[in-house]
């Protein structure tokens, strides 16, 4: 999907706050004076000695096993050429945050202020001491292959130059896979690479590795077609030259199977790919706009296999998919480089795990019910949580097989186990609900659209496609803020209730009716409709809307009222509750009823277990649920203990194969030690709670609060669990972030209202 991004936005997201996207958090306690010995002076003293005694013990005591370099002198950024180290640390940064958010590697971003490459080379040979790899990044050619090669040959470290290999290693799986779809071999095919620069050179003699024969390889570069008769060819490009009497991209294509473009927009034409041999494969890779548009290339060739690096189009080239994996099991293994076994490794990884059954998590994720290995599905998506436990191993393999590794990996079940840990989903829970929401957004009605902070939101759902922002509010105020904020909505619907007579008089009618027995007259129905809630909650129940978010500026038992009374609740369902998830260091986690039930009974509570849990497992996660007290199992007495000892019965002869255990103490719900010695009979003594059931809305409220605001979450929420129609209550206050969020979740929702399920 191609996204607006707006200048000031972008500047905004890189400025506010603390500038920059990564900071360093310290791994161990440091909250009193012996922490601060241990950690520093004089304790420090003992592992400086243990290293020194034997270098390798720098990988027990220091993080270095898990730090990589990305570094560059800034020469050939993006698209943006050479910039300079300076402006080249954004690039950076982004690329330590990937490394973080996909294998759980550390990482520092190094700018270089040297384009000579031997000075170059040398003052990154000389920071080997400090990291486990280095990823060299946006170095102009041909100066990127001198640097590369001798880094690789001084240091015993993995390095890698991601610019070369990362499409390389990607395009090369989808390669094989494509071949495998249209019935033809690699060693049979002619291919036809269209560029010369870093990332074609590598693509191109990984293909040559992987069996393509080199008097079938053409390759073009600016000027044409570079063959052995063009004067002024350079070593890099004289290794690719061909004998065929041919000058220009045309004559190369014609007959051609496989035609790869790392190069610039547009330059293929419908008449090139016609002339190309039947079952054509088409790689354009250029970015943002490919050598051939997507659409265009379809419809001309319907028999062709298409991929390009747009997300927004099936087999997406993205380096995301290598990288980070890689890196991975090379430090796993303390590889000492990583060299063409290794990348071979990943693309096989790569291409086999394509054609494995695909989890019904990547299915949620991109919002389709079927993803099969074909012309469409080459290579997995950059969601699919396998991806790391499937390259990482290969890598690692790999490297112990051609004697790279010095830290062999002995038991490959627990190193399965140790990857897990490393980067579970809640890093990716947004993305992940995120990417639901995208592939079928949803009419959203904003009540308090007069406000900077929604509109803002609205403008990032409108522009990323996540929802279809309606406003609700004053049309006047809804403008100004507007132009004043410089967003741009005209799309939006906007609904000004003053302007809506008729609209008020009919949902005044319908008010009326529902609560005429309860003490409304019509002229209390019409009152109420001045009340932004309420004529929400009236559109989503007439259908002008599939899901209402509300709650910024109004505390939240107002705001969910209208909804109550004029939505109600889900069939069966007998009490809503509220839901929300807490992510930090240690995990995901569900907390709930945090907003709505002050005092549930303990048939109240078995209904709140049962929403909470069916929520837990829409973000594919098993629900292990605690059911919170100040008692462990009988320790203490009281009303809460027999409250919440009474639930979980109740519960477990309900949900027989729930994994449920209480009452029990927070503490405990996690201390799988603790339990394991002295409660070995609770359900979960083998892997603790992720799901926290509290006995009221008082100490489910202070808790998350508490973690908020000074344990460090991030928190999701409140999700409203339970009602007949998607309404989400914000909380009070909350960032344009959050409000984004939630309205990804009430899309979500609105999606499962459809098939007649709901959170």
């Amino acid at each position: 999907m191609s996204i607006k991004i707006r200048k000031q936005d972008a500047l905004n997201y890189h400025m506010q706050g603390q500038p920059g996207k990564i900071e360093v958090t310290p791994t161990k306690p440091l909250s009193t004076q012996l922490d601060l010995a241990l950690a520093y002076s004089p304790g420090v003293a003992e592992p400086c000695k243990e290293i020194a005694a034997n270098k390798e013990d720098v990988y027990k005591y220091t993080s270095k096993g898990n730090l990589v370099a990305v570094i560059t002198n800034g020469t050939a950024v993006l698209g943006l050429g050479n910039i300079g180290p300076d402006a080249a640390k954004p690039v950076m940064e982004g690329k330590a945050v990937l490394f973080k958010k996909y294998a759980g590697i550390d990482s520092f971003d190094i700018e270089i202020n040297e384009e000579d490459p031997d000075k170059f080379i040398e003052i990154v040979k000389s920071l080997e001491p400090t990291f486990g790899g280095i990823n060299l990044e946006d170095i102009k050619a041909p100066e990127c292959f001198k640097i590369e090669v001798a880094l690789r040959e001084k240091m015993n470290i993995p390095v890698m130059h991601d610019d070369q290999h990362g499409t390389a290693i990607i395009s090369s799986a989808a390669l094989l896979n494509a071949l495998v779809v249209n019935g033809k071999k690699i060693e049979s095919i002619v291919l036809v690479v269209n560029g010369a620069g870093a990332a074609a050179t590598s693509c191109t003699k990984l293909y040559l590795a992987l069996g393509l024969k080199k008097e079938n390889l053409i390759m073009c570069d600016s000027k044409g077609v570079i063959h052995k008769d063009r004067a002024g060819l350079d070593a890099n490009k004289l290794e690719f030259a061909t004998t065929r009497k041919i000058e220009t991209l045309q004559q190369a294509i014609k007959g051609a199977d496989v035609f790869v473009g790392l190069s610039v927009a547009d330059i293929l034409t419908p008449e090139d790919i016609l002339s190309m041999a039947k079952d054509p494969i088409v790689f354009a890779l250029a970015n943002p706009n490919p050598e051939i548009a997507y659409d265009l290339a379809k419809k001309t060739r319907p028999d062709i296999i298409m991929g390009t690096g747009r997300s927004d189009h099936p087999n997406q080239i993205n380096n995301v998919l290598g990288f980070p994996y890689i890196f991975r099991g090379a430090l796993d293994v303390r590889a000492t480089e990583i060299n063409e076994e290794m990348k071979l490794a990943a693309v096989h990884a790569l291409a086999d795990l394509a054609k494995e059954p695909v989890p019904d998590s990547v299915f949620q994720v991109y919002g389709v019910d079927k993803i099969q290995f074909g012309k469409d599905y080459l290579i997995p998506k950059p969601m699919d949580p396998r991806l790391l436990t499937t390259i990482s191993p290969a890598v690692a393999k790999a490297a112990m097989d051609s004697g790279m590794a010095t830290n062999p990996i002995t038991d490959w079940g627990q190193y399965n186990n140790d990857l897990l840990k490393r980067i579970g989903i809640d890093q990716k829970l947004t993305s992940r609900i995120i990417d639901v929401a995208k592939k079928r957004p949803k009419r959203i009605l904003f009540a308090e659209a007069d406000h900077h902070k929604i509109l803002k939101a609205a403008q990032i759902l409108q522009d990323e496609k996540i929802a279809q922002p309606i406003l609700l509010g004053s049309r006047t105020e809804i403008d100004r803020l507007i132009k004043e904020h410089s967003l741009e909505l005209g799309d939006c619907k906007i609904i000004d209730p003053r302007e809506e007579k008729e609209l008020t008089e009919k949902y005044a009618q319908a008010y009326f009716e529902k609560r005429q027995r309860k003490g409304v007259n019509y002229q209390d129905a019409l009152r109420q409709m001045r009340d932004r809630n309420a004529f929400g909650a009236m559109m989503l129940e007439f259908g002008e809307a599939d899901a209402l978010v509300s709650g910024l500026t109004k505390d939240y038992s107002k705001t969910i009222l209208p909804s109550l009374q004029i939505i109600g609740m889900a069939p069966g369902v007998k009490r809503v509750a509220g839901m929300y998830i807490i992510m930090n260091k240690k995990g995901t986690f569900f907390f709930a009823d945090c907003t709505v039930n002050v005092d549930p009974t303990p048939e109240e509570l078995v209904g709140i277990i049962g929403l909470t849990s069916r929520g837990v497992k829409f973000f594919d996660i098993e629900p292990r649920v605690a059911v919170l007290s100040y008692s462990n199992f009988g320790s203490s007495k009281g009303p809460v203990p027999e409250k919440t000892h009474e639930a979980v019965r109740l519960a477990k002869e309900k949900y027989p194969n729930l994994i449920i255990d209480g009452e029990i103490q927070a503490n405990v719900a996690f201390d799988t030690e603790l339990q394991q010695e002295i409660y070995p009979f609770s359900a979960l003594a083998s892997q603790g709670a992720n799901t926290l059931i509290f006995p009221g809305l008082a100490s489910a409220n202070i808790a998350y609060k508490l973690l908020m605001e000074i344990g460090g979450a991030e928190a999701i929420g409140p999700i409203l669990l339970g009602m007949k129609k998607p309404v989400h209550i914000l909380q009070l206050g909350s960032s344009i972030r959050d409000i984004v969020n939630m309205a990804a979740i009430a899309v979500v929702d609105a999606q499962l209202h459809e098939r007649n399920e709901h959170l």
